[in-house]
């Protein structure tokens, strides 16, 4: 930066307004010191200007697992959000463990970052003490409320009622549901499972435990698991909701193995709306959550949160991003090489 005044006749006080964006200067300074930063290839120095702001311009994004592919197209968006603010993101996987998630919040990596967004999954409502952190947090996911953070989350029960709907919509009757996690009495599955009830009760059907079918993990393989499970009960089913694209996806391929036809014998429906559902065979109808609405509102209230850290006037906010049912062929209603759009809340 001295070499840079030097060069340009002008004292390092006036670079520094410059390199800064300080909007009173003169524009034949300005012309003057980019010039000279020009001619020097001046880079700045990012690590002293955070050390003297007490800010280091990077975010965590703290979730499960990137091998999950909603989780891994929220990070892009994530970064992308953040990317137009001038934020750079650093992923932290926690393996959906007690001992890591925990780790998130004992503020180790503090120095690294100014705060974090963060989706728990492990960690529930008994863990509200460890949420009393000293630097700013939003939170996202079903896992965790009311811990005097900001939240942003997604219409699961609602989406879920959509999704199932939409099935009893097309003739559906014996809809099987991948993915439950029977006694579990928080986070996504718990919602979607009670939306899928709620549809059910809505059209006057009965529901059926046979139809509900188990996973513990939402991978590709576990939605095959399930679906091979409930064919070789012998359970009638025509239609199945995967409680995510990954189980919706892995229950397809155990359909098309058995030689059971997609969607003229059973339809298929996901949530998520991952990328991968519209080049499955056939496309995939899915509930879009809103990812984006998600990524962009989580950077935006981490960002308000980092410039108001100290202050008290602040009430956290809970924000609930709108869906829509994404309607591909695994229902039976687009046709080929189309997609419809059907709005939510």
């Amino acid at each position: 930066m001295h070499d840079v005044a030097q060069l340009a006749g002008v004292s390092i006080k006036t670079v520094s307004n410059v390199v800064n964006g300080y909007p009173y200067i003169r524009d034949t300074t300005r012309d003057r010191v980019l010039a000279a930063i020009t001619e020097l290839d001046y880079q700045m120095n990012v690590s002293a200007r955070n050390l003297r702001s007490g800010r280091t311009g990077m975010i965590c994004l703290a979730v499960p697992e990137l091998s999950l592919p909603y989780f891994a197209e929220l990070a892009d968006s994530v970064i992308r959000a953040a990317d137009a603010v001038g934020l750079t993101v650093l992923i932290e996987q926690t393996g959906a463990t007690r001992e890591r998630e925990l780790e998130v919040l004992s503020g180790k990596r503090k120095h690294l970052t100014d705060g974090v967004i963060f989706s728990p999954l492990d960690l529930g409502p008994q863990d509200r003490a460890a949420f009393d952190v000293d630097f700013p947090v939003v939170l996202l996911g079903e896992r965790v409320f009311d811990v005097g953070h900001d939240h942003v989350t997604m219409h699961n029960v609602e989406a879920a009622r959509a999704a199932t709907a939409h099935l009893i919509a097309q003739g559906r009757r014996r809809i099987a549901l991948i993915g439950a996690h029977v006694g579990e009495d928080v986070g996504s599955a718990v919602l979607r499972t009670q939306g899928y009830l709620k549809a059910l009760e809505d059209a006057g059907i009965a529901a059926d435990p046979a139809l509900v079918g188990e996973a513990g993990l939402w991978h590709r393989a576990d939605g095959a698991e399930a679906m091979h499970r409930l064919l070789d009960s012998g359970t009638e089913i025509d239609a199945v909701f995967g409680l995510n694209d990954a189980l919706a996806l892995g229950a397809m391929h155990a359909l098309h193995m058995r030689r059971v036809s997609v969607p003229d014998e059973v339809a298929v429906i996901g949530f998520d709306d991952i990328d991968e559902a519209r080049y499955a065979s056939p496309p995939m109808t899915s509930v879009s959550p809103g990812r984006e609405e998600i990524a962009t509102t989580a950077v935006r209230l981490l960002q308000a949160r980092i410039a108001a850290r100290g202050s008290d006037d602040w009430t956290p906010t809970s924000v609930v991003a709108g869906f829509e049912i994404v309607v591909r062929e695994s229902t039976g209603t687009s046709g080929s090489g189309s997609e419809q759009r059907s709005g939510g809340l």
